[in-house]
């Protein structure tokens, strides 16, 4: 693989064109026609298609029926997780051929444009993350100093990856929390996967460089600025590095170096450190009037976050703030 310098540009996403089961070899399906497949009769437990979280997305399945599909291929790279092994299972893709359930903690990943036939019958626990090749592609750039057209990305047979399985499953957890979870960390996450990706099943590791700076002083306050002001509103990743000039992945490993703490979870904080302020000011603003001027979706989302970073309810917080 030849190197290229690292670059801070952040590639465009490869146009894709969605199409159903059957159609030629040049379409390929959407993650949503690939969880809308009319040959299957039912529907994955919980997923984020209807949350629009773009660039990765997630279906979650339990207890479904016997199944057979076959693939011109997918738009978006495609991870599952067997957190319990099925009754049967049969897959065939390019250097892949299966007849028998993958073991419970093992991924069976499938590149984005591979063709595949599969059936299966007695799934009981089955995650799918599909993961847009943009993405992978900018992380060969930024942190592996790859030439993404020269990066050959292989299947993976039901292979256990604990890391891999572990951020998978915080993928998970982001769709099952209040208001279908926090776009930062799902764009944090997305990177993660991404290098999970290229590290194991590609047997790439990052080149030896020195350990990333810290975000320089000035962008740092150009960057809390805009999060200060931006609080109430939807923050995302890409935002935040637009503000100051970088690329997502560069911004969150230089904000962490400089703050000690990823940028979403720094927003988490800094949305609840206000909320403080707006509980103890006052008793006539509603806590759900509160969530929302703090930039949560909903007064659910905002008790579960207020409640893991200051112990107490948001209420709780407001009766103490009052007898004080």
């Amino acid at each position: 693989m030849t190197k290229e310098p690292t670059s801070s540009e952040v590639p465009p996403a490869p146009d894709s064109t969605e199409a159903r089961a059957g159609s030629s070899p040049s379409t390929l399906l959407s993650p949503q026609d690939a969880c809308e497949d009319p040959s299957l009769t039912f529907e994955p437990t919980s997923t984020s298609i209807p949350l629009g979280w773009g660039r990765m997305e997630v279906a979650h399945y339990r207890a479904t029926p016997a199944f057979e599909v076959e693939y011109d291929g997918q738009t978006h790279h495609c991870f599952t997780l067997f957190s319990r092994p099925c009754d049967d299972f049969f897959i065939r893709l390019e250097g892949v051929t299966r007849h028998t359930p993958p073991s419970a903690g093992s991924i069976v990943f499938v590149p984005a444009g591979t063709a595949l036939r599969t059936r299966s019958s007695g799934f009981k626990d089955v995650l799918h993350v599909f993961l847009d090749p943009g993405v992978v592609e900018r992380v060969a750039v930024e942190a592996f100093e790859l030439d993404p057209a020269r990066v050959s990305i292989p299947s993976i047979d039901g292979r256990p990856f604990p890391q891999l399985r572990a951020t998978m499953l915080a993928v998970r957890d982001e769709l099952a929390a209040e208001g279908g979870g926090e776009r930062i960390a799902i764009e944090s996450l997305a990177n993660l996967m991404a290098v999970h990706l290229l590290r194991r099943a590609s047997a790439l590791r990052p080149p030896a460089r020195r350990t990333e700076a810290a975000l320089p002083r000035t962008k740092l306050r150009a960057v809390i600025e805009y999060i200060e002001e931006q609080l109430d509103a939807e923050l995302s990743l890409a935002n935040m590095a637009n503000a100051v000039h970088l690329s997502p992945y560069h911004f969150a490993r230089q904000f962490k170096a400089a703050t000690g703490l990823p940028p979403h979870q720094y927003v988490v904080t800094r949305r609840i450190e206000r909320a403080q302020q707006l509980l103890a000011a006052s008793d006539d603003v509603s806590l759900a009037e509160v969530a929302l001027g703090v930039g949560f979706s909903d007064q659910s989302q905002f008790s579960t976050h207020f409640k893991r970073v200051v112990g107490i309810t948001p209420r709780q917080f407001r009766r103490s703030a009052r007898i004080e």
